[in-house]
């Protein structure tokens, strides 16, 4: 297919697992995990206590107390990694403000500032009314174009767990379509209590760190955080001497129209949104290393990606491993997608395809290369980066170095 390649131009980071590219990359190659005891809220009436928040986060090291008095801890996430992203880009001293646009996927976004708000008014306290503002999910994008001046298009998706994949391949769209000269693109999400009580009701949080692909697995393990990645025209950032870090090769988003919560069994539709993705990106199955899996560690997601992989890969499918990095991250929710896309992107760079955290034992249904014993060397340039969500909503980006 015609179209212009999409060059990756800045990431930027922060989350449980590193708060910023550097110590992310450290972490994600070395294979250190952020899970660990949740301690932002009480958990102890739950059955799984453990999650990968941002620790000892003080929103006064990073704003002024009015501004961080109006954004929500999503909020802040957001502006955090997106101004590393513009910083590392440098995009913002090449084009016109109106010539860079937003595009932001999210969550649950400022919910742990709305619980605090309702606590407040049901004790009889007067309630700050600014502990509202993030609750609609728009609100950080609007903070990221305000905080950094960029006057283009701002757009918020919210497909649940595929919302920041679906916006990095929006974003894509609009420097590919010429609307836009550079986009910051990615997702935000904050830890809340309904989130965390939601899941645990739901029965699909591990007590334990998250064992994705690995037998006795019980569930995901949440987290928290924001990534971005800056895209621009190919031609263009060479012009400009910027450093090129990948490309956004193509995407594919799709429905499956099967079920609120459960993925689509046989893996049809799973395989159907990796060839969508690899057909518009013009890339063939034997051109792709490795994929980084949605992989949550639920019982049944990871055996419909497991059957999604061999009707993608065919007898190829043993060469082609398929990681998860959320062992490392946690689930994070509206966010996941991005910080897959950002861990992605650095793997590629680095040549190294990273290990799926916590083994636990082979699972007969589960009989690919997950890469549980550690991390591989890879040349091949090309990964597919994979996001399931509820509701059937599923997003897959085709990344290359």
């Amino acid at each position: 297919m015609n179209r212009k390649r999409i060059a990756i131009t800045g990431r930027g980071i922060f989350c449980g697992a590193g708060t910023d590219i550097d110590s992310f990359s450290r972490n994600l190659l070395a294979g250190r995990s952020a899970i660990g005891p949740m301690e932002i809220f009480d958990v102890s009436s739950f059955p799984a206590r453990i999650a990968a928040p941002v620790r000892d986060y003080d929103p006064l090291s990073r704003f002024d107390k009015k501004t961080a008095a109006c954004l929500s801890r999503a909020d802040q996430f957001g502006v955090i990694a997106s101004g590393e992203a513009l910083q590392e880009s440098n995009v913002r001293e090449h084009y016109s403000p109106y010539d860079i646009g937003v595009s932001l996927g999210a969550g649950a976004a400022g919910m742990i500032q709305a619980e605090q708000w309702l606590k407040e008014t049901l004790t009889g306290k007067k309630a700050r009314p600014s502990l509202l503002r993030g609750i609609l999910p728009d609100r950080t994008a609007t903070a990221i174009a305000t905080r950094y001046g960029l006057g283009g298009y701002q757009g918020t998706i919210t497909t649940a767990c595929s919302s920041s994949s679906t916006a990095i391949g929006w974003g894509a769209d609009l420097v590919a379509t010429g609307r836009l000269k550079a986009v910051v693109c990615g997702g935000t999400d904050a830890i809340s209590l309904l989130t965390y009580a939601g899941f645990n009701s739901l029965r699909v949080v591990d007590p334990e760190p998250c064992a994705p692909f690995s037998l006795g697995r019980k569930g995901i393990s949440l987290g928290e955080g924001a990534a971005f990645l800056v895209l621009e025209n190919e031609e263009e950032a060479v012009r400009r001497g910027a450093k090129i870090f990948g490309y956004i090769l193509g995407y594919g988003a799709t429905g499956e129209a099967y079920h609120m919560t459960a993925p689509e069994p046989t893996g049809a539709e799973a395989a159907r949104v990796m060839k969508t993705a690899l057909h518009y990106a013009g890339i063939r199955t034997d051109e792709v290393g490795w994929v980084n899996a949605h992989g949550t560690g639920t019982p049944l997601n990871d055996v419909v990606e497991t059957k999604a992989m061999k009707q993608v890969f065919g007898d190829r499918v043993a060469d082609v491993p398929l990681v998860s990095t959320k062992g490392l991250t946690g689930h994070c929710l509206g966010s996941a997608g991005a910080i897959e896309a950002v861990a992605t992107v650095i793997a590629l760079g680095a040549g190294v395809i990273p290990q799926t955290l916590n083994f636990r034992g082979a699972d007969p249904e589960c009989d690919l290369d997950y890469c549980h014993h550690g991390p591989k060397e890879s040349s091949i340039p090309v990964a597919l980066s994979n996001s399931f969500a509820f509701g059937g909503n599923i997003t897959t980006l085709v990344v290359s170095r």
